[in-house]
């Protein structure tokens, strides 16, 4: 069974002291670029292609958001590269600003746990770099890995996986589809009200509310449940990457590894040809309403004048899964943890995984407080709590609150992550890209997900990292470029 490699890409919510909207975009590219970690300031931006879609065609230009654009009118920026401001660390990540959000996308994993744990990391960035950012303007920021604003905005979290090219969008489409749907039932982040639609006291996803459309190639409006984004950040004849962006930012590192890992079931299925077949009859309109029944019992209508469950479309994938792929020990467990929490909630309510799954959690926490504090679910009071679950300062959110007071499962503290920002040890093409950052900083012309370019006097040597390799930490020991790239060529 052929790996899946794997990213997340975590656009954080940030506030400023005294500023407002229109200064969102310069504040985060100060923050970014205040970032005090060893690091490498360029991107090769020749390998991106977001217009390119999926299936066979190039859109002529992506939709923005209209409300987004308005804090733009008369303001002159400068180029793009320098808004961006991207930095390279010492991990193989990459931090830069998109769109009024520093955004950390963690170095490629293959294991769930490491991925989880890196995206954890990337809380620790965004701490330092706003830090620093106090140090130097005298600007308090304040950071929440969120997914809204509460007045109509909404900001991504995507995550990323390498599938061969092979596969096409047809069958991809058809089996990460139906996950798509209804794995917030175990993933969600939760969220206090409703930005469209009918109002509702509280949803599992912080993120149902603004998806659209079923396929497009666009990620800032007429956002789709499927991205047809086709930048596949290594070889295009070789390679797809599978382009998730309707899931939710989690602060537990459980509901991180589980969202990942239950899409790369269903790709490793479609690898083989066994995935379950499910034909939706309105999939963007059942992740909608699935988000907020919080029995996630919900009746979800097919194609044929039938329904199914989120239960029975779970358990289908689970069920191939064991009868047709070689799981390892992550999968295994993946799946019992997951059909653990399907029979806790179904027996028990949302309070029987309040500890490993975040929507759970928040609306345990959320229904302390509008008892104690007599107050109604729509109270705007509730938005401001919702909000701060989020809040990344271990000594201000309220999700590290609930951590120490342990009515959830205790993460991995933030200071013990911060050797994961000086290196990656896991042996993916990250680990090559960092080494070459704390190594040959000097000698690095511009990186990407898919190469590095070194200086060679007046000549530019471009280093290809195939993402289906294995790195060997020994890279760490070589003493200059060339046996770098000879090592590294040596392993294709």
């Amino acid at each position: 069974m052929a790996r899946i490699l794997a990213g997340l890409e975590t656009e954080y919510g940030l506030l400023v002291s005294g500023h407002g909207a229109e200064e969102q975009i310069d504040d985060a590219t100060a923050l970014v670029r205040a970032y005090p970690g060893e690091c490498l300031s360029l991107w090769d931006y020749r390998y991106e292609s977001p217009r390119n879609d999926l299936r066979g065609f190039k859109q002529a230009h992506l939709t923005i958001d209209p409300e987004d654009a308005k804090f733009d009118v008369g303001r002159a920026r400068g180029p793009d590269a320098d808004m961006r401001s991207d930095r390279v660390l010492a991990n193989g990540a990459r931090f830069y600003n998109d769109h009024g959000h520093p955004e950390y996308s963690t170095p490629e994993c293959w294991s769930l746990a490491e991925l989880a744990k890196h995206d954890r990391a990337g809380e620790l960035a965004v701490l330092l770099a706003a830090q620093r950012f106090t140090q130097l303007t005298g600007l308090e920021a304040t950071l929440y890995k969120n997914n809204t604003d509460f007045h109509g905005a909404s900001y991504g979290t995507h995550e990323s996986y390498l599938a061969s090219r092979t596969l096409g969008f047809e069958r991809i489409f058809a089996a990460v589809v139906p996950m798509l749907v209804v794995r917030q039932v175990l993933t969600g982040a939760g969220k206090v009200g409703a930005e469209t639609g009918a109002s509702c006291p509280f949803q599992m996803s912080a993120r149902a509310d603004f998806f659209s459309e079923v396929a497009n190639v666009d990620t800032l409006f007429r956002r789709p449940l499927f991205n047809t984004r086709d930048e596949p950040h290594a070889d295009p004849v070789k390679w797809i990457r599978v382009h998730v962006i309707n899931g939710d930012a989690n602060m537990m590192t459980a509901c991180t590894a589980r969202k990942v890992g239950l899409i790369k079931l269903a790709l490793q299925l479609a690898e083989i040809g066994e995935a379950p077949l499910w034909r939706l009859s309105e999939p963007v309109r059942s992740f909608r309403e699935l988000s907020r029944d919080l029995t996630g019992s919900m009746a979800i209508p097919l194609e044929a004048r039938s329904w199914t469950t989120p239960r029975d479309l779970l358990e289908s994938y689970f069920a191939a899964a064991e009868a047709n792929l070689e799981l390892d020990v992550e999968d295994s467990a993946l799946i019992a943890d997951c059909r653990l929490l399907l029979d806790q909630l179904s027996s028990a309510g949302y309070p029987a995984i309040a500890p490993t799954v975040d929507w759970a959690a928040k609306r345990v926490m959320l229904d302390s407080i509008v008892a104690s504090e007599d107050l109604a679910w729509n109270d705007p009071v509730l938005k401001a709590y919702d909000l701060e679950y989020h809040n990344v300062d271990p000594d201000l959110g309220l999700f590290h609150a609930l951590e120490q007071m342990g009515s959830v499962n205790m993460e991995t503290p933030l200071e013990e992550l911060g050797s994961r920002l000086e290196r990656h040890t896991e042996p993916t093409r990250a680990l090559a890209r960092g080494i070459a950052v704390r190594r040959f900083k000097d000698r690095i012309q511009t990186a990407a997900w898919r190469s590095i370019t070194f200086k060679d006097g007046e000549d530019l040597l471009e280093l290809e990292l195939p993402p289906d390799l294995t790195y060997p930490t020994e890279l760490a020991d070589v003493e200059n470029v060339d046996s770098f790239m000879s090592m590294i060529g040596g392993l294709v």
